[in-house]
């Protein structure tokens, strides 16, 4: 599933990346590459979404999210 389709406040690890080149690049130096955990803070109307990655919250636009692919994780605690 996408980020698009996560729910809010769940823990989620990227487990494939399906963007542009550019865009690509600029995720992995943001630290979003396979592997990384991230959370699902908030979604907007307008379909952009707010992550947390590393402690740090990104916006994401809807296109963007629809090409991050996660898988859920089970929560530490």
């Amino acid at each position: 599933m996408s980020i698009d389709d996560g729910a809010e406040n769940a823990l989620y690890e990227v487990t494939e990346l399906h963007v542009k080149d550019e865009i690509m690049r600029r995720l992995e130096a943001l630290g979003i590459t396979e592997g990384t955990k991230i959370r699902i803070l908030n979604r907007k109307r307008n379909g952009a979404c707010i992550i947390q990655v590393r402690g740090t919250r990104w916006a994401v636009g809807r296109q963007i999210a629809r090409g991050i692919w996660i898988r859920e994780q089970e929560s530490l605690g």
